[in-house]
């Protein structure tokens, strides 16, 4: 049997990891209970989009939340997509964070502040852009000086929107 044979796989036959996950995205062994995962091809509205990532962030799951920015990244429109694939990867940023890595998270932080400030002057679809900017560079050089430690819960939640 060739390596990877035996993972599991889509209707497709591309790799998927049917494990089960933790709130942090971690997979767990198979039969442990786990909480529920965004399926990889979901596709949603925008304003939907954002509703649900930001619910998912405010749950503190910010693995999750970043499943429903990739996958609203995948179907964005050309203009947009660098926004989502931002927003994703401040997600990750989040997801690194609140994993304990303080090295990952700066660098995704700020990564994704460089992706999304180019639409400050016409932020699509209401998305918080300046103030997620200023968030996220802000957490990003905190994390360096200071740590992990230091923070709590809520200093790892965004607002993605300026408007609910």
């Amino acid at each position: 049997m060739s390596a990877g044979a035996d993972r599991d796989r889509d209707v497709a036959g591309r790799p998927r990891n049917a494990r089960p996950r933790d709130e942090l995205g971690r997979p767990l062994p198979h039969g442990a209970p786990g909480v529920p995962t965004t399926p990889d091809d979901l596709r949603l509205p925008p304003a939907e989009a954002l509703a649900q990532a930001q619910r998912l962030l405010d749950e503190g799951r910010a693995f999750h939340a970043h499943e429903i920015l990739e996958g609203a990244w995948k179907a964005a429109p050309a203009p947009e997509r660098e926004l989502w694939r931002g927003l994703a990867q401040l997600a990750v940023g989040l997801t690194h964070a609140r994993r304990g890595n303080a090295t990952g998270a700066p660098r995704l932080l700020r990564r994704a502040a460089d992706r999304i400030a180019s639409y400050a002057p016409d932020p699509p679809h209401d998305v918080a852009v300046t103030g997620l900017v200023d968030w996220s560079r802000a957490l990003a050089t905190h994390i360096e000086q200071d740590g992990l430690d230091r923070l709590g819960p809520d200093a790892l939640v965004p607002r993605l929107r300026d408007r609910p």
